[in-house]
Protein backbone atom coordinates (compact mmCIF):
# COMPACT_ATOMS: atom_id res chain seq x y z
CA UNK A 1 0.00 0.00 0.00
CA UNK A 2 3.06 2.27 0.36
CA UNK A 3 5.54 3.10 -2.35
CA UNK A 4 8.92 4.09 -0.90
CA UNK A 5 12.23 5.06 -2.48
CA UNK A 6 15.36 5.83 -0.46
CA UNK A 7 17.38 8.82 -1.60
CA UNK A 8 20.90 10.11 -1.09
CA UNK A 9 19.79 13.62 -2.11
CA UNK A 10 19.15 16.52 0.24
CA UNK A 11 15.62 17.70 1.00
CA UNK A 12 16.20 20.74 -1.23
CA UNK A 13 17.41 18.58 -4.14
CA UNK A 14 14.41 16.27 -3.78
CA UNK A 15 12.02 19.23 -3.70
CA UNK A 16 13.50 20.71 -6.90
CA UNK A 17 13.39 17.33 -8.66
CA UNK A 18 9.84 16.66 -7.45
CA UNK A 19 8.57 20.04 -8.65
CA UNK A 20 10.22 19.47 -12.04
CA UNK A 21 8.85 15.94 -12.38
CA UNK A 22 5.37 17.03 -11.28
CA UNK A 23 5.30 19.71 -13.98
CA UNK A 24 6.41 17.28 -16.66
CA UNK A 25 3.53 14.97 -15.65
CA UNK A 26 0.95 17.80 -15.63
CA UNK A 27 0.73 17.78 -11.84
CA UNK A 28 1.19 20.80 -9.66
CA UNK A 29 2.69 21.07 -6.19
CA UNK A 30 -0.06 22.87 -4.30
CA UNK A 31 1.62 23.15 -0.93
CA UNK A 32 4.56 21.82 1.06
CA UNK A 33 4.13 21.14 4.77
CA UNK A 34 7.41 21.15 6.72
CA UNK A 35 6.17 19.08 9.66
CA UNK A 36 9.30 19.59 11.78
CA UNK A 37 8.98 23.38 11.45
CA UNK A 38 5.22 23.32 12.05
CA UNK A 39 5.57 21.19 15.16
CA UNK A 40 8.36 23.40 16.51
CA UNK A 41 6.11 26.46 16.05
CA UNK A 42 3.60 24.69 18.33
CA UNK A 43 6.22 23.98 20.99
CA UNK A 44 6.76 20.34 20.02
CA UNK A 45 10.32 19.25 19.35
CA UNK A 46 10.66 16.83 16.45
CA UNK A 47 14.22 16.30 15.27
CA UNK A 48 13.79 14.56 11.91
CA UNK A 49 13.24 16.14 8.52
CA UNK A 50 9.71 15.49 7.29
CA UNK A 51 7.94 17.34 4.48
CA UNK A 52 4.62 16.54 2.85
CA UNK A 53 4.04 17.68 -0.72
CA UNK A 54 0.43 18.06 -1.80
CA UNK A 55 0.24 17.34 -5.53
CA UNK A 56 -2.67 17.34 -7.93
CA UNK A 57 -3.67 16.93 -11.54
CA UNK A 58 -7.00 18.79 -11.79
CA UNK A 59 -8.24 16.69 -14.71
CA UNK A 60 -7.72 13.44 -12.80
CA UNK A 61 -9.19 14.98 -9.65
CA UNK A 62 -12.33 15.97 -11.56
CA UNK A 63 -12.70 12.45 -12.98
CA UNK A 64 -12.46 10.96 -9.51
CA UNK A 65 -14.81 13.50 -7.92
CA UNK A 66 -17.41 13.02 -10.64
CA UNK A 67 -17.32 9.27 -10.03
CA UNK A 68 -17.64 9.66 -6.26
CA UNK A 69 -17.49 12.99 -4.41
CA UNK A 70 -16.38 11.20 -1.23
CA UNK A 71 -12.96 10.88 -2.92
CA UNK A 72 -12.47 14.48 -1.80
CA UNK A 73 -11.48 13.02 1.59
CA UNK A 74 -8.21 11.83 0.08
CA UNK A 75 -7.40 14.75 -2.23
CA UNK A 76 -4.94 16.13 -3.04
CA UNK A 77 -2.42 13.32 -3.36
CA UNK A 78 0.50 13.46 -0.97
CA UNK A 79 4.14 12.62 -1.40
CA UNK A 80 6.17 12.56 1.78
CA UNK A 81 9.89 12.99 2.21
CA UNK A 82 11.12 11.92 5.62
CA UNK A 83 14.29 11.05 7.44
CA UNK A 84 14.69 7.37 8.23
CA UNK A 85 17.84 5.68 9.50
CA UNK A 86 20.06 8.60 8.56
CA UNK A 87 18.78 9.04 5.01
CA UNK A 88 15.73 10.44 3.27
CA UNK A 89 12.86 8.39 1.90
CA UNK A 90 10.34 9.58 -0.70
CA UNK A 91 6.98 7.87 -0.23
CA UNK A 92 3.27 7.86 -1.04
CA UNK A 93 0.19 5.81 -0.30
CA UNK A 94 -0.79 4.05 -3.52
CA UNK A 95 -3.89 5.69 -5.06
CA UNK A 96 -5.27 2.47 -6.59
CA UNK A 97 -5.48 0.91 -3.12
CA UNK A 98 -7.18 4.02 -1.74
CA UNK A 99 -9.65 4.24 -4.61
CA UNK A 100 -10.66 0.62 -4.03
CA UNK A 101 -11.95 1.61 -0.58
CA UNK A 102 -14.76 3.62 -2.17
CA UNK A 103 -16.35 0.67 -4.00
CA UNK A 104 -16.87 2.63 -7.25
CA UNK A 105 -15.60 0.62 -10.25
CA UNK A 106 -15.18 3.79 -12.35
CA UNK A 107 -12.49 4.96 -9.91
CA UNK A 108 -10.19 2.02 -10.73
CA UNK A 109 -8.69 3.45 -13.95
CA UNK A 110 -8.13 6.84 -12.31
CA UNK A 111 -6.32 5.21 -9.40
CA UNK A 112 -4.14 3.13 -11.70
CA UNK A 113 -3.22 6.11 -13.91
CA UNK A 114 -2.45 8.44 -11.00
CA UNK A 115 -0.47 5.73 -9.23
CA UNK A 116 1.77 5.22 -12.27
CA UNK A 117 2.47 8.95 -12.44
CA UNK A 118 3.18 9.28 -8.70
CA UNK A 119 5.63 6.39 -8.88
CA UNK A 120 7.39 8.02 -11.86
CA UNK A 121 7.53 11.34 -10.00
CA UNK A 122 9.02 9.66 -6.93
CA UNK A 123 11.53 7.70 -9.01
CA UNK A 124 12.66 10.92 -10.69
CA UNK A 125 12.85 12.86 -7.42
CA UNK A 126 14.64 10.24 -5.35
Amino acid sequence: MLYEKPSSKTMEEIELALRDSAGRHKFGVLHVHDLRKTMQSKGVDYGRQCSVFEVCNPHQARRALEANPAVSTMLPCRISVYEKEGGLVVSTVLPAALMALFGSPELEPVGIEVEAVLKAMIDAAA
